[in-house]
């Protein structure tokens, strides 16, 4: 088992390095709607950062599920679960979860932006969440006093 404030600490380093590809990705995917990128450049990009993306997180819940923080394990093993149903649903024949064949003819850059926007609040909710719990973690206990073994007698 790893200390709270160290897991913690690892998660909020977790959640900021998502949250920086997931800013990424938006800025990415309206590169591609602006016709800045083309499509096999921006897909290439975007997919090459998929598994990471998705480890990270599932790294992370592990993690949690291993100390037993029960209720985080919880709220987010909804994102985990999609992502392993993202990454099984991908046709064969495809270049990833953005394929540049599809991404203009079915409309699906606004489904891919919609779609950054919900992960970027999810984690967003989760940095604060993750950044409250080491808080927490770290005053444990009485953070004056910790280290004394007598209590401190005050007399009038």
């Amino acid at each position: 088992m790893i200390p709270d404030t160290l897991l913690f600490a690892f998660a909020l380093f977790d959640t900021g390095f998502i949250l920086f590809i997931l800013v990424y990705y938006v800025i990415t995917l309206s590169d591609l709607e602006c016709d800045y990128l083309n499509a096999q450049q921006c897909c290439s990009k975007l997919n090459f950062w998929v598994l990471p993306r998705a480890g990270a997180h599932v790294f992370l819940t592990i993690l949690l599920i291993m100390n037993g923080h029960w209720w985080l394990v919880l709220f987010n093993f909804p994102l985990v679960t999609w992502f392993i149903y993202d990454i099984a649903k991908i046709p064969s024949g495809n270049m990833g979860i953005y394929d540049p064949t599809e991404i203009h003819n079915r409309g699906m850059v606004k489904k891919h932006l919609r779609d950054c926007m919900i992960y970027l609040g999810f984690y967003l909710i989760a940095f604060f969440i993750y950044l409250y719990c080491m808080i927490i973690a770290l005053l444990k206990g009485d953070p004056i006093r910790r280290h004394e073994e007598e209590d401190i007698v005050t007399e009038f």
